[in-house]
């Protein structure tokens, strides 16, 4: 009995846990608990969205859904102008959030929640028919939002009153029997063909301009892509080409610096190899050098000196020499000054003389140009003449080379002695004077002759 008893606990506790589980009930967001006890009606409890503990065997719980429902919707009705009309609706339904919409679905259909979709369709297909009939063709294809909207208000009410709420109502579909809506778009499809079309070749226009700037947006960005390639290419190069240089840059800066050491101990080598010449070789030799130096410019004075002596002995010789010439040279000069005035004055009593003198200062020449004529024939030892006129042809040779003389003497002086004799002997005061003359001439013409024999 004492077993029992704590087995019997855990029992009722579980049962109790149990029952306290099934009734703590928790609504969804998209459904609503109603809560019915035995007071029938005015006992409802409406719970969405939230939780609530329903007491066994004292209250029931029944879940409504709240849920969207789409519904299509299908009629044929007539339009205002009377043409026969195919149309297709969708519309979104559900069941209000409020309490009130609620319990009133709760009401039609909580057992039978599947209805509510032909219920509404029944509904939306009334009111489609009835506002169709208020509309012509072009009212219901032209302004479709407005037709919904009124559809939907001429349903709202019966909905409203069955717990339901339309959230929206679309026309998805007009058709017609005939060609009517066809025909009716004709105008305007031209139309809108014709600006699509014109659309369409701006839109091409555009396009082609818009690939014409990306295509040259493109060669631009190539080209810059191209330099920048290249001198990276470049600069890629130098690197590398230094980077490749460096080893036997390295290796020749250490070379460089190994011929620098080497060169400073070779100068040093060669400056310790200069002072040892300079103390063993160049020194004595500067001596010597200096001593013959020294020698030398002896020597050079002293020949200066002579050349001196010697160049004053011949500038005074030169003076000598010029003041001789000088002396000569006016000597010359007096001279021929003299002469000149001579002459000048034999020429001023030139122009005094008349014939007489001109013919007594020729007759004084005379016998010196017979000499003259005659000589050649002085020097002549033994003379032969070959000639029929024999000896007489000798002495008129004579006589003809002193006619030509006279004639030669009138060419180069202009003065004819024949004519100054003839004039002479034409005054009769010089008539003796011109017979002396002539017998004296033609006695020097004898004389000549016989020198010539």
């Amino acid at each position: 009995m004492e077993l029992l008893l704590p087995a019997v606990l855990v029992v009722v506790v579980l049962i109790i846990i149990f029952s306290l589980m099934r009734a703590y009930r928790v609504a969804g967001p998209s459904e609503a608990l109603i809560i019915t006890g035995r007071g029938g009606q005015d006992d409802q409890r409406v719970v969405s969205g939230g939780r609530v503990i329903v007491y066994p065997f004292i209250q029931r719980a029944y879940t409504m859904s709240l849920a969207s429902r789409q519904i299509r919707v299908e009629i044929d009705g007539i339009s205002k102008n009377g043409i026969q009309l195919s149309l297709t609706g969708v519309a979104q339904v559900k069941v209000g959030g409020d309490e009130v919409s609620i319990r009133r679905a709760a009401q039609r259909f909580l057992n039978q929640q599947d209805q509510i979709d032909h219920y509404t369709q029944e509904i939306l297909a009334g009111s489609l028919r009835a506002v169709v009939g208020t509309l012509t063709v072009e009212q219901v294809i032209q302004d479709r939002a407005s037709f919904a909207a009124s559809v939907s208000e001429e349903a709202e009410h019966s909905m409203n009153n069955q717990g339901l709420v339309i959230d929206t109502f679309q026309i998805s579909a007009v058709d017609d029997d005939g060609d009517y809506i066809n025909n009716m778009g004709r105008p305007q499809a031209a139309e809108v063909a014709k600006l699509a079309a014109i659309a369409e070749a701006q839109a091409t226009r555009e396009a082609s301009e818009a690939q014409a700037l990306a295509d040259e947006k493109v060669a631009i960005a190539q080209r810059t892509l191209a330099l920048k390639q290249a001198e990276i290419k470049e600069e890629t190069d130098a690197r590398l080409a230094a980077a490749n240089a460096a080893g036997p840059l390295a290796e020749a800066a250490q070379r460089q610096r190994i011929l620098e050491q080497e060169e400073l101990v070779a100068v040093r080598q060669a400056e310790l190899k200069a002072k040892q010449l300079d103390t063993e070789v160049r020194r004595p030799a500067d001596a010597e050098r200096y001593r013959q130096v020294q020698i030398a410019e002896a020597a050079k004075t002293q020949a200066m000196l002579a050349s001196e002596a010697e160049l004053a002995r011949r500038e005074n010789e030169a003076k000598a020499v010029e003041l001789e010439g000088a002396a000569k040279a006016a000597a010359i000069r007096a001279q021929g000054e003299a002469e000149a005035a001579s002459t000048l004055a034999k020429a001023e009593a030139y122009k005094q003389f008349n014939d007489a003198a001109v013919l007594d200062r020729m007759l004084d020449t005379l016998p010196q140009i017979a000499h003259e004529l005659a000589a050649p024939y002085a020097n002549i030892s033994e003379l032969n003449v070959i000639s029929n006129d024999g000896e007489s042809k000798l002495s008129q040779n004579i006589s003809t080379n002193l006619v030509e003389t006279l004639s030669m003497l009138k060419t180069m002086t202009g003065v004819d002695l024949t004519d100054v004799a003839r004039n002479m002997t034409a005054e009769k005061s010089s008539k003796a004077g011109a017979a002396g003359t002539s017998t004296d001439l033609l006695a020097v013409s004898d004389n000549n002759e016989h020198a010539g024999s």
